[in-house]
């Protein structure tokens, strides 16, 4: 074993005693310290040999800070599919995809069984316009097989310079050929809100994803169609169709925001981990912006993560209507830890429940009325109208305002 190696083991043998020698704290008795104690030497001893084994066998030169890390993400990766080590690079990606802008495609992906799977295009972006859909599987991009980059370095193959093309071939369910769609890369603005009005007293409210500015847009939003409905009709704005279809998620403080705007009281969310700041519990405040008037909420199988939070909120207090199909089902929270020199660590921290208490992880919200839709609705994006003429799942919602009125009840505490 050569001198560095070594002195790598010796680095991995402190740490590894001292994360576990602080778990055990003052209730571990002498024999189960001695325990881990002798666990953690034989482990690092393992680390320290494959990592020997490597070096020096393996086909092409590596340099240790770059097995390290590869370790580390590997560590992070096999704990869920959600869970990830963030570099800089990767890190300010984070950063800038919650509030500003970024270079790329415009895909929210994920893993199922080991595939890219796509969760939903962005409005207005070049994914979205070439006509990827919610549930394709990414298989090549330029034309080479993605099988074995793993979710962050497919995503990392996606960016890139402004102006720049790229090749994304994808497998569709019920499709036999394999589709390929040519891109440019632009500069995403991470635009979540567009607004307009259906019927004389009926509002479309459309949001992309959950971001730093979402519930300002959308407060804003409502603001606007309430005063267009007063001067166009001399009414109130008696009814919203809320539509979270394609919604990949984003930032839970904005999910919860959002909620708060159509609910008086009563729990909006609550979360169980293992640590005092990944338990927590959300509690609407009093004041509903559309004072009581009736909501659709619209989803599908590409409203996940903070849409479901939403939509569970929303329907667990009788405040809205749920029409579509069953949403993804991610019902886990995570938490991005900052480390040294840039990076990070995106942790699940957290499984979240709906106020009446259920989980919809690998579940779902299921709809009040389902219906089932054309994957490609919502189609347009943020500058073009909604489809009132085939958008079935829309006309349905439409319908449901027409004809009921969805008034406050408490969710079970």
């Amino acid at each position: 074993m050569s001198l560095k190696t070594r002195g790598i083991l010796v680095v991995v043998i402190g740490s590894i005693l001292g994360f576990s020698l602080s778990l055990g704290g003052a209730s571990l008795s002498g024999r189960s310290q001695a325990s881990t104690k002798e666990l953690s030497w034989e482990q690092a001893r393992l680390f320290a040999e494959v990592m020997e084994r490597v070096k020096r066998d393996y086909v092409d030169p590596i340099d240790d800070a770059q097995l390290l890390e590869s370790a580390v993400r590997g560590m992070v990766a096999d704990l869920d599919r959600h869970s990830e080590y963030l570099d800089a690079d990767e890190f300010q990606d984070v950063r800038i995809s919650t509030s500003g802008s970024y270079s790329g495609v415009g895909l929210e992906v994920s893993t199922e069984n080991g595939a890219i799977v796509v969760i939903a295009p962005i409005d207005g972006t070049p994914a979205q316009r070439a006509g990827i859909e919610s549930g394709d599987e990414i298989v090549e991009i330029d034309g080479v097989s993605v099988a074995n980059n793993g979710l962050d370095k497919t995503i990392d193959k996606m960016r890139g310079r402004p102006g720049t093309p790229i090749a994304l071939t994808v497998q569709r369910e019920n499709y036999d050929e394999r589709l390929t769609f040519y891109l440019t890369r632009q500069k995403i603005q991470v635009a979540s809100v567009r607004y307009e009005i259906l019927q004389p007293s009926f509002g479309y409210l459309r949001l992309s994803q959950f971001n730093e500015t979402t519930t300002e847009e959308a407060s804003s939003a409502i603001d606007a169609m309430m005063e267009e409905v007063q001067a166009s009709t001399g009414n109130m704005l008696t009814g919203l169709i809320l539509d979270l279809r394609n919604n990949p998620g984003g930032l839970l403080d904005s999910a919860v925001a959002i909620s708060d705007l159509f609910l008086d009281s009563g729990i909006i969310v609550t979360a169980e981990g293992r640590t005092p700041e990944s338990r927590f519990k959300r509690e609407a405040q009093d004041g509903d912006i559309l004072d009581g008037a009736a909501i659709v909420v619209l989803v599908n199988g590409g409203s996940a993560s903070a849409s479901e939070i939403v939509a569970g909120a929303l329907q667990d207090h009788h405040r809205a209507t749920i029409v579509g199909t069953t949403t993804f089902g991610k019902g886990l929270v995570q938490t991005v830890m900052p480390l040294s020199k840039g990076r990070a660590v995106k942790l699940t921290t957290s499984r979240y429940f709906t106020p009446s208490g259920d989980s919809i992880h690998e579940v779902g919200v299921s709809p009040d009325i389902v219906v089932e839709g054309t994957r490609q609705f919502p189609n347009q994006n943020l500058q073009t109208g909604v489809d009132r003429e085939t958008d079935v799942q829309l006309m349905e919602a439409l319908q449901q305002l027409k004809h009921q009125r969805v008034m406050h009840s408490r969710a079970p505490d």
